[in-house]
Formats: structure tokens, C-alpha cells, sequence
């Protein structure tokens, strides 16, 4: 998976998103599109695109919502501290490959809603069902979905809602089987540490579970670092010992399940993942 999926177009003309602390809307309004620009540096988790992920493996996307102020539209878009495309584009380019792919199945993570009304929901509700149809999973219990069950009923879609809105709707699945535990920190070892942690706290059945091998930026970090950005500075330095991690984890219902990185391209990172995979067939093979 992708963290911060849609961030590869971040728009520097967009204004700030109403999520960011007020100190943050402060320095754009002084400093405009300089400070935009230098931000981006620090906002943009990924550098390519949904067709471009898809292509290369990815398969949850990790996608943060928001309504612009003053939008006559009332159009909905990705967020990430400033503005990224129309979700409703995001959505279709999603589908193109899902149509050319029947088989391939994704995850889309609707988790955090800025700015948003009933109305706003109710509108990306139906942009779902009008991209997707069919495609969509109802939702049921997580042990039971097998590659298998979703092929057999052409269902190519998983969409987790991380709002009340998702028990009204068939097709939406509560946020709450998809936890995503955040360790919230720039230190590569507590990071491993609170991966480890959460892996053996997570609940073995129920839920599907998000391990985030990403490291959060403090304002003093991003200060040092204000012109090289989040990859330079923080993200290509701790690869090395992130990637150990992953290399040694176990797959299954007591081990890793859906792993979340920043800049997905880096390293081996989508390739070690997916060869995860393997050892569960090895497991399957002791046992048979």
C-alpha cells in the first residue's frame, strides 16, 4: 500500500487545506507560493501516479478528503495540507485499470474527511457506486473474503469509511476493520519498535490491519530540512533498517497483513512485499 496515496499531485495554486493549524495558514498568506512550494516538499508522499502505483504492485490506497472553501461546486478533493486532484478523476483512473484487469482487486481507505457535510458524503457515495457498481464488496466479515469468493462474484472493490456514514451503506465498510496504528515518530528505531508492538496487540480476526512503515516529520525536522524535503531528509536515509523490517516479517493472522510506505518506488519495497506472500503458500504446502 501507499501512504498518503494521492499526494503525487499536490497543487501549489490551491489554498491551504482547512485541516492545517492556523500557524501554517499564517506563513502561506506571507509568504504565498514560495511557502507552498516548500511545503509541497514536505506534503508529497508519492510520485506517481494511481496508473503508475496500480502498475507497479500497489493494491491499498490510502485517500484523505476534503471540500475546498468557497467552492461554488462543491467539488471533493484529495488533501494532504494543500489541495491534490478531484477524487472523482482519482476514482475513474482507479477503474480504467480495474476494467483492463478483472482480476486485480484494491483497497480504497477513506480516512480522514475535512470540511465535509452530510450532503458531501451522500455526493461521494454515489460517485462510488456510479465509478464502481457492482465492483464493491458488501461488506462481511474479513476472514471470509478470499481472492477466491471476489472472483467468483466479480467484486474488485473494498471501500473502508472512516465515518458513521459507511453503517448506512451496503457497500462501505466500517473504518474500524481497517486499523492503521501511527507511531508519529521521525526515529527509525521506534518506529520498528511500534510496528512490532501493534503487530502482536492487533486483533487476529475481524479486521484487516495496516502496518505504516513511515516516519512523521516535526516542525523542527522540516526546519533543518526546509529546502531538501521529506525523501531527501528523512524517508531514502532510513530505508535501509525500514526495509530490514519488512524483510523479516511473517504474513498471516499474528503477522503483517497491509504494509504502507512513503515513495513506493524506492528500494525493493513493493517487490519484498508481495514476495511476503510466498511464505504463506510455503505454510500451506508444510500442511498438506
Amino acid at each position: 500500500g501507499s501512504h498518503d496515496s494521492f499526494s503525487f499531485y499536490i497543487d501549489e495554486a490551491s489554498p491551504v487545506g482547512p485541516e492545517q493549524p492556523e500557524t501554517v495558514q499564517n506563513f502561506v498568506s506571507v509568504f504565498g507560493t514560495v511557502a507552498k512550494k516548500l511545503m509541497r516538499k514536505w506534503l508529497a508522499t508519492q510520485t506517481m501516479n494511481f496508473t503508475s502505483q496500480l502498475g507497479a504492485g500497489i493494491r491499498y490506497f490510502d485517500l484523505r478528503i476534503s471540500t475546498k472553501p468557497r467552492d461554488p461546486d462543491n467539488e471533493l478533493y484529495f488533501a494532504h495540507g494543500l489541495f491534490s486532484a478531484k477524487v472523482k478523476e482519482g476514482l475513474e483512473e482507479i477503474n480504467a485499470f480495474l476494467a483492463d484487469h478483472p482480476k486485480e482487486v484494491v483497497f480504497l481507505d477513506f480516512n480522514h474527511f475535512y470540511g465535509m457535510q452530510k450532503y458531501h458524503h451522500e455526493k461521494l457515495v454515489q460517485m462510488l457506486k456510479d465509478t464502481y457498481g457492482n465492483k464493491m464488496c458488501p461488506a462481511i466479515f474479513a476472514h471470509e473474503v478470499s481472492l477466491q469468493y471476489l472472483w467468483e462474484k466479480e467484486h474488485q472493490v473494498l471501500v473502508f469509511y472512516h465515518s458513521p456514514v459507511a453503517l448506512e451503506v451496503p457497500f462501505l465498510w466500517p473504518g474500524q476493520m481497517m486499523p492503521a496504528p501511527w507511531a508519529n515518530t521521525t526515529d527509525p528505531e521506534k518506529l520498528i519498535q511500534f510496528l512490532q508492538a501493534s503487530i502482536t496487540e492487533r486483533r487476529k480476526k475481524g479486521s484487516f490491519f495496516i502496518s505504516q512503515v513511515v516516519l512523521t516529520p516535526k516542525a523542527s525536522t522540516v526546519v533543518k530540512g526546509v529546502a531538501s524535503g521529506l525523501r531527501e531528509t528523512i524517508t531514502e536515509r532510513a530505508l535501509p533498517a525500514m526495509m530490514q523490517w519488512v524483510r523479516t516479517q511473517k504474513p498471516g493472522e499474528s503477522g503483517v497483513n497491509i504494509i504502507t510506505a512513503d515513495f513506493v518506488e524506492l528500494g525493493d519495497f513493493i517487490s519484498t512485499v508481495i514476495k511476503l506472500n510466498y511464505i504463506l503458500d510455503e505454510g500451506e504446502d508444510d500442511t498438506t
